[in-house]
C-alpha cells in the first residue's frame, strides 16, 4: 500500500482570543491509494473542515498535509487549483450544479479548466452520463432532473478529469432511500475500479458501506478502523491532452456570459439601456458637433476676423508681379493712427534664393516693420525678431520660418546667429518663428523669411512701394467701422482714386477658440455622463451577479478554476454587456443622426465617433467590471460553496 495523502498534527483554528474555535485539533491521518474511507461524525465535529483541507479548498492553521509527497502548504492558489483539477473529484450534498447549464455542460466544467478541446469533453461527458444511466438526460437543465439524477450528474462531473480521489460530502443527505442506495453502489463501483473514495457522513449505516471508518469528534479523530488493503490498481483513462488555451477560455466565458445575461433578461435590458443611451448620445452629439463646427468655421471664414488686408490696384484688378505701385509706407503710417488699430504693417514680398554654405533654398522673402509679429500674433521659437533700431539703420538681419531654418541648417535652434546670403548680400539670422503648419488650402506658413522693410527696399526689392498693408484691429466687433475709416483715409490720400482693394479674410481666432471650447465641453460632458451611467449599470449588474452566483464560483474553484479563470469569466461578462450596449448604441445614434440630418440640421457622420463610442462602451465594461471580477476571484472556495 502506498500513502496517497498524509495529515500530520493538522490544526484548523477560526477566530482568536475568546472567540477562538478549533475546528480541527491535532489530526493525524494517512489514506492509501485505492481505499474506501468513511469519515463519520456529528454536526460540528469537524468532518466538513477536514474534507475542505483534504480537497485543498482550505489550508490548515498548523501541521503538514501531503498529497503524493507534495507539501500542500507550499503551493500557490493556482497550484492548488491545478491539484484539485487533476487529483480530486467532488460530490456535494446539494449537488451544486449550475442552473443555467445543461447536465452535460455541468459535467464538462472540470475539463474546460483542464484544457480539453470541446469535441473531446462533450464526448466524454455524454459517455459518463450514459454509463451512469442518464445518457438521455444530458441536454436537460438541473431543474428538469430528479434529486437522484442531479447527484448522478455531480458524480459524472467528479469523474470528468478521471480524478484519482473522490471526495463525497454527505452525498446521500438530500436523497431518498432508493436514490441513496443507487449512489452508494456507484461509489462502491468506483472504488472497485481502483479509485480512492473518501466519504463524509454523519450516518453510521452509510459509513458501514466503506472499508474503513474514521470517527471524528470535537476536531479530533477518536477512532480509526485502520488502513485496508487497496483495491486492484485501476487502468487510467486515456484523456485527450490539451492546453488551457486563452482563446478557448474566452469563448467559453462568452458562452456563459450570454447564458447568465439571458437568465436575468429584464435586469440585463435595464443595464444595457444605460449603456445604449450613453453611447447613442455620444454618436449623435459628435455628429451634430462635427456638422455645427464645420458650419461655424465656414461662417467665420466668410465673415473675416481682426485682420484687414490692403492690396494695391483697384478691386478686380489682377496684379502681375510688382507692376502696381499704389501703396506706400506713408499710407501705413497714416492708417496706424486710426482708432481701433493696433498696428498697420507695410509689406513687400518676392521669391528669392537663400544660400547657407552649399545649400540653396528658394522661399518667399517679406520685408516688414517690427510690428509684423504683433499684427500676425506669431511668437518666436528661437532668438528675437528684429527691432525698430534694425529698421532704422537698415540692418542686414533675417528671421526665418521653421521650414526654411530646417532646410538650410537642419536644426532650428542652431540657425540663430549664423549667416546666409539673399542674392549677394549676407544676412545674420536673428531668430526663428514658431511653427504654424499649413493653411486650410495647403500652403506652408512656415516657408518664409522676414527682413526689415527698409533693408529689403535697399538691398533686395529695389523700388519703394508695397505689396500689402496688414491692419490689426483691436476690437473685432468694430472691424466694419475700422474698415470704412481705412477706406475713406486711403481715398483721401490717393486723391479720390480707388487704386487699392481692402478685404477681410482672416479667421476670428477668439471666436473660433470659444466655439471649439464650447463644443469640447459639451461633447466631453456627454461622453463623461455616458461612461458614468453605463459604468454604474455594468458594475451594479456584475456585483449582483457575483453575489447571486457565489456558490457557482465555489464550484468552479473546486473543479480547478484558477483566479485568472474566474477573473476572465466575470470580466468577459462585463465586456459582453459593454459590447452589446455599444453596438446597439452606435446603431441607434447613427439612426438619430440620419433623422436629424433629414430634418435640416447640419450633421457630419464620420467613422471616428462610432469607433470612439463603441470603444468607450467596451472600456466601461472592462473598467467597471474589473472590481466585481476581482471580488469574485478572491472569494474563499469554502465560504463560496457554503453560501445560500
Amino acid at each position: 500500500m502506498s500513502a496517497l495523502i498524509t495529515l500530520e498534527n493538522v490544526t484548523r483554528v477560526y477566530g482568536s482570543g475568546a472567540a477562538e474555535v478549533r475546528a480541527l485539533d491535532g489530526v493525524n491521518l494517512t489514506v492509501n491509494a485505492g481505499e474506501f474511507v468513511a469519515i463519520v461524525g456529528q454536526s460540528g465535529s469537524g468532518k466538513s473542515t477536514l474534507m475542505n483541507i483534504l480537497g485543498c479548498l482550505d489550508r490548515p492553521t498548523s501541521g503538514a498535509y501531503h498529497v503524493r509527497g507534495t507539501d500542500v502548504s507550499n503551493l500557490s492558489p493556482d497550484q492548488l487549483a491545478g491539484l484539485r483539477r487533476e487529483t480530486f473529484g467532488f460530490v456535494f450534498q446539494r449537488y451544486n450544479l449550475l442552473a443555467t447549464a445543461s447536465a452535460a455542460e455541468n459535467v464538462e466544467i472540470p475539463a474546460i479548466y483542464a484544457g480539453l478541446d470541446r469535441t473531446a469533453r462533450q464526448s466524454r461527458a455524454l459517455d459518463l452520463l450514459d454509463k451512469l444511466g442518464i445518457g438521455d438526460r444530458g441536454h436537460h437543465k438541473p431543474n428538469e432532473l430528479s434529486g437522484g439524477q442531479q447527484q448522478r450528474v455531480a458524480v459524472a462531473r467528479a469523474l470528468m478529469n478521471d480524478a484519482e480521489i473522490i471526495l463525497a460530502d454527505e452525498p446521500t443527505g438530500a436523497l431518498d432511500s432508493g436514490s441513496s442506495e443507487e449512489l452508494l453502489r456507484l461509489l462502491e463501483d468506483m472504488h472497485a475500479a481502483g479509485r480512492t473514495i473518501i466519504l463524509i457522513t454523519h450516518d453510521q449505516s452509510v459509513a458501514k458501506r466503506a472499508k474503513r471508518v474514521v470517527e471524528i469528534k470535537d476536531g479530533r479523530i477518536v477512532s480509526d478502523s485502520g488502513a485496508t488493503t487497496s483495491a486492484e490498481e485501476r487502468a487510467p483513462y486515456e484523456r485527450v491532452s490539451g492546453e488551457n488555451s486563452l482563446w478557448m477560455q474566452f469563448l467559453e466565458a462568452v458562452k456563459m456570459a450570454f447564458r447568465s445575461l439571458h437568465a436575468n433578461l429584464f435586469r440585463t435590458s435595464l443595464t444595457l439601456l444605460g449603456v445604449v443611451i450613453g453611447v447613442s448620445a455620444v454618436v449623435a452629439m459628435l455628429a451634430i458637433g462635427e456638422g455645427s463646427q464645420k458650419q461655424v468655421v465656414s461662417s467665420i471664414e466668410t465673415m473675416g476676423a481682426n485682420l484687414l488686408f490692403v492690396r494695391p490696384g483697384a478691386p478686380g484688378t489682377r496684379m502681375r508681379g510688382n507692376a502696381i505701385a499704389t501703396l506706400t509706407v506713408e499710407d501705413a503710417e497714416y492708417l496706424e493712427e486710426l482708432d481701433n488699430v493696433i498696428a498697420a504693417v507695410p509689406g513687400r514680398t518676392s521669391r528669392e534664393t537663400l544660400r547657407a554654405g552649399e545649400v540653396d533654398y528658394q522661399t518667399t522673402v517679406e520685408g516688414a516693420t517690427p510690428d509684423w509679429v504683433v499684427a500676425k500674433n506669431w511668437p518666436m521659437a528661437h532668438g528675437t525678431f528684429y527691432s525698430e533700431e534694425d529698421e532704422t539703420r537698415r540692418a542686414a538681419v533675417v528671421v526665418l520660418g521653421a521650414t526654411v531654418a530646417e532646410s538650410l541648417f537642419g536644426d532650428q535652434a542652431s540657425a540663430v546667429g549664423q549667416y546666409l546670403f539673399i542674392g549677394s548680400t549676407p544676412f545674420e539670422v536673428g531668430g526663428v518663428l514658431a511653427a504654424k503648419g499649413a493653411t486650410a488650402w495647403g500652403q506652408d506658413m512656415d516657408d518664409i523669411a522676414l527682413v526689415p522693410l527698409s533693408t529689403g527696399m535697399m538691398r533686395i526689392f529695389g523700388r519703394n512701394y508695397l505689396n500689402s498693408i496688414t491692419i490689426a484691429v483691436e476690437d473685432a466687433k468694430k472691424i466694419g467701422e475700422t474698415e470704412a475709416a481705412a477706406e475713406a483715409l486711403l481715398l483721401t490720400r490717393h486723391g479720390g482714386v480707388l487704386d487699392f482693394n481692402l478685404r477681410n479674410t482672416a479667421s476670428i481666432l477668439e471666436s473660433v477658440q470659444e466655439t471649439q471650447n464650447a463644443f469640447s465641453m459639451l461633447l466631453g460632458s456627454v461622453a463623461a455622463i455616458s461612461l458614468i451611467v453605463g459604468g454604474i449599470g455594468v458594475m451594479n449588474i456584475m456585483l449582483v451577479s457575483v453575489s447571486e452566483r457565489t456558490r457557482e464560483i465555489g464550484v468552479r474553484m473546486a473543479t480547478g478554476a484558477r483566479h485568472s479563470d474566474i477573473m476572465m469569466q466575470f470580466n468577459t461578462e462585463a465586456l459582453v454587456v459593454g459590447g452589446l450596449g455599444g453596438l446597439l448604441g452606435v446603431l441607434i445614434g447613427l439612426g438619430v443622426s440620419i433623422a436629424l440630418g433629414a430634418s435640416g440640421m447640419s450633421i457630419a457622420i464620420t467613422p471616428t465617433p462610432a469607433i470612439l463610442a463603441f470603444s468607450s462602451a467596451l472600456a466601461i465594461g472592462l473598467i467597471f467590471g474589473f472590481m466585481p471580477a476581482r471580488k469574485a476571484a478572491r472569494l474563499d472556495p469554502v465560504i463560496a460553496l457554503a453560501s445560500e
